[in-house]
C-alpha cells in the first residue's frame, strides 16, 4: 500500500507566497505557528497523519489554508478508507469529515480547506485530485520544486564551423609596426567607484524526497541525501498499542505496560581519535554539539507525542571526527518489554531528505533496541538501519548488553535520572 503523507498550503490571493508557505514532511511548521505538521500515528493498522493548525495565528493576508494529501509509491486508488476530519483539540469533538472514495489513478489530493469569510474561518471538502504527484499539486500553488538534473545534450555545431569543398587560400601575414602613443595626461586622482552589491540568491527550491528504510534496503548515504553540514536531528517517537495489567499472556507474549512508560534516547560513540563514550539522560550524559563528543540530547521526554517524542543532535560540521555512533533506546521504566509497542525514527539533516523507518513489532521480552548504526566512510557518513531488539542477561543493564553486541568495549557503572 503507498505512504500517504499530509500537507498544507497557505495562500494570499490563490497562491503561496513563498516556498516558506508549504508545510509537509520537509518543512513540519510554518513561521507565523499556524499550521505544524505533527507526523503519522499507527493505531492497529490505522494510520494517521496529523496537522496541527491555530487559525487565530494565521496571517491577516492570508486567506486559505490548504490541506492535501500525497501518496508515495502508487496511487490513491490502494489506499482504502481515507477521510479527513476536522477535530477541535480544545473540546475533543469532531467538526468536520469528508472522505474520498472515488479515488483511482490521482496520487495527490486537495482534500480540504479553511478559507476566511467576513472576518470568519470557514471549512468545506474539496476532493480535487492530481495526477502528478505532490510536485504537480505544489507547483500549481507556486512552489520551487527541486528537480533532479538532467543531463544536456551538447549543442550541434555552428554553421560557421562546417567546411565543404576545398578551402579559399589564405593570405600571408602582414608585419605592421607598432603604434605610436600619443602623450597621455593623466586626470586627477578620483575616488575608486562603489562595488555593486551582488544580487540576492534567490531561495533554495523545496526538496520533495525522503528516505524510507527497510529490511530489503537498511542502508543510506548521508551526503547523496544532501545530509553534508550543520545538525542531524534524530527524532523517536513512540505509542502503546496496547495495556496490560500483568506479566504474561496465553499466546506467550510477555508484556507489562502502564501509562508513565519512559523510552530514552541514547547514543554510543566512537571518535576517529579513539575517544567513546555514551549520551543518555541517565547520569545526565548530555552530551555537547559544538565540542566533543558533537552529540547532544535535547531532553528527556515521557510521553512519545508525535510532536515532541525523544530528539538527538549530531554535529555534521563536524562528521570528520565520527568513526561510529550506534543510536539505541532503552525502557527505563512503564513496560517490562517493546512488545505491543509502536514507534518511529526518522533522522532528518538540516538540508537533506528525512530518513526514517519504523520499528518491527518485537515478539521478545526486550528492553533495549539498537535503532541505526552510523558508520564514516571517509568523507561521508552512512546510516544502517538495525531495528535489533536485544534481552539483556539477568543483572546485565540494557547499556552494556547494547555495548557487548556491538563490540564497543565500556566500563560500566550504575546510574540514575
Amino acid at each position: 500500500m503507498p505512504d500517504v503523507d499530509a500537507s498544507a498550503l497557505l495562500l494570499v490571493a490563490g497562491k503561496v507566497r513563498s516556498d516558506g508557505d508549504f508545510v509537509f514532511y520537509n518543512q513540519p511548521a510554518h513561521s507565523s505557528g499556524a499550521v505544524r505538521h505533527e507526523g503519522k500515528r499507527n493505531d492497529g493498522g490505522q494510520v494517521t497523519d496529523a496537522l496541527l493548525v491555530d487559525l487565530t495565528r494565521a496571517e491577516p493576508v492570508v486567506e486559505t489554508v490548504v490541506l492535501a494529501a500525497s501518496a508515495d509509491g502508487g496511487s490513491f486508488g490502494r489506499v482504502p478508507g481515507l477521510y479527513i476530519r476536522v477535530l477541535d483539540t480544545q473540546h475533543g469533538t469532531e467538526v468536520a469529515r469528508f472522505d474520498s472514495t472515488d479515488a483511482t489513478v490521482e496520487t495527490a489530493f486537495v482534500l480540504g480547506e479553511f478559507y476566511r469569510r467576513q472576518g470568519a474561518w470557514k471549512f468545506r471538502a474539496v476532493g480535487q485530485g492530481y495526477g502528478s504527484g505532490l510536485e504537480g499539486l505544489a507547483t500549481d500553488y507556486g512552489i520551487t520544486v527541486d528537480e533532479p538534473q538532467r543531463a544536456v545534450p551538447p549543442a550541434p555545431p555552428s554553421p560557421a564551423t562546417l567546411v565543404q569543398g576545398p578551402l579559399p587560400p589564405v593570405a600571408p601575414p602582414v608585419t605592421m609596426p607598432p603604434p605610436v602613443a600619443p602623450p597621455v595626461t593623466m586626470p586627477p586622482p578620483m575616488a575608486p567607484p562603489m562595488t555593486p552589491r551582488p544580487p540576492a540568491a534567490p531561495p533554495a527550491p523545496v526538496r520533495l524526497s525522503k528516505v524510507t528504510l527497510t529490511k530489503e534496503a537498511p542502508s543510506v548515504s548521508l551526503s547523496k541525501q544532501g545530509g553534508t553540514a550543520g545538525a542531524l536531528r534524530v527524532n523517536l517517537n513512540w505509542e502503546v498499542r496496547k495495556q496490560f495489567s500483568g506479566w504474561g499472556s496465553k499466546r506467550g507474549r510477555a508484556v507489562a505496560m502502564h501509562a508513565d512508560l519512559d523510552l530514552d534516547l541514547c547514543a554510543l560513540y566512537e571518535l576517529s581519535d579513539g575517544r567513546k563514550g555514551v549520551v543518555q539522560a541517565l547520569g545526565n550524559a548530555f552530551g555537547a554539539l559544538h565540542q566533543p563528543p558533537y552529540i547532544h540530547l535535547d531532553g528527556d521526554d515521557r510521553t512519545g507525542a508525535v510532536a515532541s517524542g525523544e530528539n538527538l543532535s549530531i554535529n555534521l560540521d563536524h562528521k570528520q571526527s565520527f568513526r561510529r555512533i550506534l543510536i539505541f533506546v532503552t525502557i527505563y521504566e512503564g513496560a517490562r518489554s517493546f512488545a505491543d509497542l509502536h514507534a518511529t525514527v526518522t533522522l532528518q539533516p538540516l538540508n537533506g531528505a528525512p530518513i526514517d523507518f519504523s520499528l518491527d513489532e518485537c515478539t521478545v521480552p526486550s528492553t533495549v533496541c539498537a535503532l541505526a548504526l552510523i558508520t564514516s566512510s571517509g568523507a561521508d557518513l552512512v546510516v544502517q538501519r538495525e531495528a535489533r531488539y536485544l534481552i539483556p542477561a539477568r543483572g546485565v543493564s540494557p547499556q552494556r548488553t547494547v555495548d557487548h553486541a556491538y563490540g564497543w568495549g565500556m566500563n560500566w557503572t550504575p546510574g540514575r535520572k
